[in-house]
């Protein structure tokens, strides 16, 4: 009767991978490139704009607003952040820069040449990441639902529910809108997901393990968090929070490994019924 179970269940599994697609893994990287990065920068948000690095850094009494050169990973321009205030997420939109706070509930507004605050703006709930697309910017605050903000004013214009197979996901942090999608940082994780903007739905996971290693990482909070697209050039880059190096990557489709036919496959599945 064991036996007999064993076989069936072989067989249902068999039929199951000629006809179905196979299951979907994650995407993986390679490295490109390896720049300098400033160790005890915290960091909260990162866009890549005009040839320069913009960063935001957190923590109360450290956090600041910064643009870096790529190649050697100087700091071009500095400003401090109100020592009260703990900075998250980093955005452009038109000739300015936003960062966020994480439980001010306060959005700070600055001249992007000159680091000069022009205004605040205020939210509702924490700040975690920002990003924005051609209309909105894109707040996430830690939960599986990301807002839809307008530039002038932080009104919500809607929100999405962010799934994977159904199941929400939640710590979505740093943010960075990519080939029309939301690729979000996972709160101490090493994986990003690639997200439907008009859904929600997780079209993918880039999963980066590996890129630092643990004995490169300064303490349990120097996670990856930190992700910055050149639409220019085509070219992805990051880092992770207290992180020595940023990297440049090129991701490499789960999708462009080699899959066995669904004949093979079936041939596979039956073999160990003989």
């Amino acid at each position: 009767m064991k036996f007999l179970l064993t076989r069936n269940v072989l067989l249902s599994l068999a039929i199951c991978l000629a006809v179905a697609a196979p299951c979907a893994a994650d995407d993986t990287y390679r490295v490109v490139h390896t720049y300098p990065h400033d160790q005890h920068a915290y960091t909260q948000g990162l866009i890549y704009l005009d040839g320069h690095l913009y960063e935001s850094t957190g923590l109360n009494g450290q956090s600041s607003l910064r643009m870096e050169d790529l190649e050697t990973g100087r700091i071009v321009a500095f400003k401090d952040v109100a020592s009260l205030y703990f900075a998250e997420g980093l955005a452009a939109w038109g000739d300015t820069l936003v960062q966020l706070t994480w439980q001010h509930h306060v959005a700070l507004v600055y001249d992007r040449a000159s680091f000069r605050l022009l205004r605040t703006l205020d939210y509702e709930g924490e700040g975690w990441g920002l990003t924005a697309d051609d209309r909105n910017l894109i707040l996430s605050d830690g939960t599986a639902t990301p807002r839809f903000l307008d530039p002038t004013t932080f009104r919500v214009v809607r929100r999405v529910e962010v799934k994977d197979h159904g199941a929400p996901v939640t710590q979505l942090n740093e943010l960075e809108f990519v080939h029309g999608e939301i690729y979000a940082n996972i709160w101490h994780s090493d994986r990003i997901a690639r997200i439907s903007e008009a859904t929600g739905r997780v079209m993918g996971w880039i999963d980066l393990r590996g890129l630092l290693p643990e004995s490169e990482r300064s303490s349990p909070e120097a996670v990856l968090n930190g992700i910055a697209y050149d639409a220019a050039h085509d070219r992805l880059f990051v880092t992770g929070k207290l992180w020595p190096k940023l990297f440049e990557i090129r991701v490499i489709p789960e999708a462009a490994k080699t899959v066995p036919s669904r004949r093979r496959q079936a041939q596979i599945g039956t073999a160990g019924l003989q």
